[in-house]
């Protein structure tokens, strides 16, 4: 092939990020008749098809998705560039962008990335917050750099990443001190009927936690329930319920939220994860962030 046309590439990036010709279109202000016979011009450059077509949607071929690896890395280089030269930004590094999944503790997430910003390292930080789901979407096309979720990719799921297991912990109750005082001495027995404040249905926590009561026919009063999980401990701070969470950041609630252990689930164990693309290119951060990271805390 001849040399790359860095405006046909800039067609297809947009194409492969806006999830077809007609969204391109409407960012790009360009006719889609446009934005087609470029993509074509593309393609026949180099010589394969870089999309194809299901139903009425675009998906990425092989070379496609790698070619767009490529180009995400070119178009973010020269976005820090013209920051550079608009004196918009502090250092040549661009943002990290994290995916936080919207119902993990967010003590896990802050644990992870706050050394980054220690040392003046220069790194700067942009946290999206979102299902797992929608953010697995997002790190697959590349606008995420890194998600940090309670869960990793579903099998089967049409993504090349790699996860590692952040935190390993067992669960525990944690309480204000005057509940805590009520429910301790009799644990687990003293959960029959006992306040309980508990994250949504869709996390992992709430289904093991909801699981261990039913295996030990405990039924507490569940008297609030919180997609945000600052705000479930805000109010257990305020004496109104238990709540659940990682053993391992018993300390951390100690400290922050007057919490303290009631007691601990059994052998309950729950994970929290970072999962990253698999490719050549990566943002500068990620690798020592993972190489501190490890193979997780375990508790």
């Amino acid at each position: 092939m001849g040399p790359l046309n860095y405006h046909h590439l800039q067609y297809f990036w947009c194409v492969a990020h806006e999830g077809g010709i007609a969204a391109a279109s409407r960012r790009l202000h360009v006719g889609r008749a446009s934005i087609s016979a470029q993509v074509k011009t593309l393609e026949t450059s180099i010589g394969t098809a870089l999309f194809e077509r299901r139903g009425r949607h675009l998906d990425l071929t092989e070379t496609g998705r790698l070619v767009l690896e490529y180009a995400d890395t070119i178009f973010r280089t020269g976005e820090e560039l013209a920051d550079v030269l608009r004196g918009q930004a502090s250092a040549r590094t661009p943002a990290l962008r994290v995916g936080l999944a919207d119902v993990m503790m967010k003590l896990v997430a802050f644990r992870a990335l706050e050394p980054l910003l220690a040392g003046g390292s220069g790194v700067r930080l942009r946290c999206i917050e979102g299902s797992s789901a929608a953010l697995f979407g997002k790190l697959a096309v590349h606008e995420l750099d890194l998600v940090l979720s309670d869960s990793s990719p579903p099998p089967g799921a049409d993504i090349r990443v790699h996860t590692r297991i952040l935190d390993e912990s067992s669960v525990g109750l944690f309480a204000a001190s005057a509940l805590k005082r009520r429910l301790a001495p009799s644990f687990p027995d003293s959960l029959e009927g006992a306040p309980l404040l508990l994250p949504t249905r869709p996390s992992s926590l709430r289904r093991a936690v909801d699981s261990w009561m039913l295996d030990h026919d405990l039924h507490p009063a569940v008297v609030g329930e919180f997609d945000d999980s600052a705000l479930l401990k805000v109010f257990a701070e305020e004496g109104h319920g238990a709540m659940p969470a990682p053993t391992s950041f018993a300390d951390d609630l100690k400290r922050r939220y007057k919490l303290s252990q009631v007691g601990v689930l059994g052998a309950l164990k729950v994970r929290a994860y970072a999962t990253f693309p698999a490719r050549k290119h990566s943002h500068p951060a990620l690798e020592p962030l993972l190489a501190r990271l490890g193979e997780g805390k375990r508790r």
